[in-house]
């Protein structure tokens, strides 16, 4: 007994061929994100080797750190101190969320949007991407975001010495209104995901 053909779908018509090719035109748009991650992994590493010379004495690195985290003090800074130390180390932090953000929206925008990458039998594929689409990836960035904007707020708060009283309140008002907007969106993806009528 012969085994049935598969089934071959019809080859579109030209028009709906060339809108659905369009999606191609989104490549090098997440070509470009990749980009922005290289620059990100060359500027924590830079950041990086000035808080590792400054931690032996180098007083060059020193002032580039402080320059580039916006620490002032009443006194010339001449050596680390444990607030320095921690506003560099959540910058850093702050660079590998952004990038962990660029990863989602590269890897799970192309996998949604542009083509399928296959990856079902690769041992290092993600576990979010198993599930991944549009509603779900909207969740999980504005989850991002909030991490983002809570290490940005971290930041001001440790050096609030710095920031007009004016820049606190606004960077506490944007972070509560993402984090509304983070939770706006679960619920609606909830809704959608478990209508009413399915309710006995």
């Amino acid at each position: 007994m012969s085994s049935p053909k598969p089934h071959t779908p019809a080859p579109l018509r030209p028009l709906p061929s060339m809108i659905f090719a369009s999606r191609w035109l989104q490549l090098p748009l997440y070509l470009g994100l990749i980009l922005a991650q290289a620059v990100y992994v060359f500027h924590f590493w830079v950041e990086l080797v000035h808080l590792i010379e400054a931690a032996f004495g180098n007083t060059t690195a020193l002032q580039s750190l402080v320059s580039s985290i916006g620490y002032k003090s009443d006194y010339q800074v001449t050596a680390l101190n444990e607030t320095i130390i921690m506003l560099v180390v959540l910058a850093l932090i702050d660079v590998v969320m952004i990038s962990n953000l660029l990863i989602m929206v590269i890897v799970g925008g192309y996998e949604t949007f542009v083509s399928r990458l296959h990856l079902e039998d690769h041992p290092d594929q993600p576990e979010w991407l198993s599930h991944v689409n549009a509603s779900v990836l909207k969740v999980k960035l504005a989850t991002a975001i909030i991490g983002i904007s809570s290490i940005h707020l971290l930041k001001t708060f440790i050096n609030a010495a710095n920031y007009d009283l004016k820049v606190l309140m606004w960077q506490t008002i944007i972070h509560t209104v993402f984090l509304l907007s983070a939770l706006a969106i679960a619920l609606t993806d909830r809704l959608m995901s478990h209508p009413a009528a399915d309710k006995h």
